[in-house]
């Protein structure tokens, strides 16, 4: 996905992180007015990378909130003061986003949360998801969840719906399928339309043996993302849940 600058791309503004952060914030909605959805898209052509802008997209991708979408996309021009990232629709564009910390503060300016604080404990919590996730992959889910129940004490501004999916799929691991029902829908509170969060309902819904209710949730999950269809994962899911219904309607 490329963003190209046009001859009426004039207007469009230029920031370091430092001239960003000291210009009002144009992200922040009127007190009558709900967020806009927003795409910050990360340049990750060649010169761009190697100044570090997978490290800002990995970033980004993670401290998210729902409202903001994170993507890569090709060269945006200026390759001098990269990495760069455009921000949309307004287009305002980013420069010298290479490090962890500068990502968190373009998120926390974009979210309306820019202090140092807030950036500090989204980076934690992040920190906190990835290793809950290296044990998840190990199978050790008590101590995946007790690093999750870390990083959501730390009430980032972004990423918290990814985290509670995350503790609902160790919750259900552990057996805990009340926690992890509570969980999944506190992840769709934030999240109404994370088709991840609603795979997961869809799996707790099976642990309950309320077979009608995962397969509405598998439904709604590939209304939302139909590439979902292709993942071994949701095929794995959805031979289990015909396994399930066909006894109960030949019943």
């Amino acid at each position: 996905m490329e963003a190209r600058t046009t001859a009426s791309a004039s207007h469009l503004l230029l920031f370091s992180t430092n001239k960003f952060k000291k210009q009002p914030n144009p992200f922040t909605p009127k007190a009558s007015e709900k967020k806009e959805k927003l795409e910050i898209r990360v340049c990750t052509n060649r010169t761009c990378r190697k100044q570090g802008s997978l490290d800002a997209l990995q970033v980004l991708s993670g401290i998210a909130p729902p409202f903001v979408t994170v993507n890569s996309c090709g060269c945006l021009g200026r390759c001098g003061a990269g990495p760069n990232i455009v921000i949309l629709p307004r287009s305002v564009f980013v420069g010298h986003c290479g490090t962890p910390s500068k990502a968190a503060n373009v998120m926390a300016i974009v979210c309306g949360a820019d202090n140092g604080d807030a950036e500090n404990k989204c980076l934690e919590a992040l920190a906190l998801r990835k290793r809950a996730e290296d044990e998840m992959g190990q199978a050790d889910f008590a101590e995946a969840f007790d690093l999750l129940s870390q990083a959501i004490e730390l009430r980032p501004f972004g990423g918290l719906h990814i985290m509670y999916k995350e503790r609902s799929a160790a919750r259900l691991a552990i057996g805990d399928i009340d926690g992890a029902f509570g969980d999944v829908k506190e992840a769709l509170i934030i999240a109404p339309h994370y088709p991840q969060a609603y795979l997961c309902e869809g799996d707790v819904y099976m642990a309950m043996d309320r077979f009608d209710k995962a397969e509405e949730s598998y439904s709604i999950a590939l209304d939302l993302d139909p590439s979902i269809h292709r993942s071994k994962s949701f095929k794995a899911r959805i031979a289990k849940l015909q396994d399930k219904l066909s006894p109960a309607k030949l019943g």
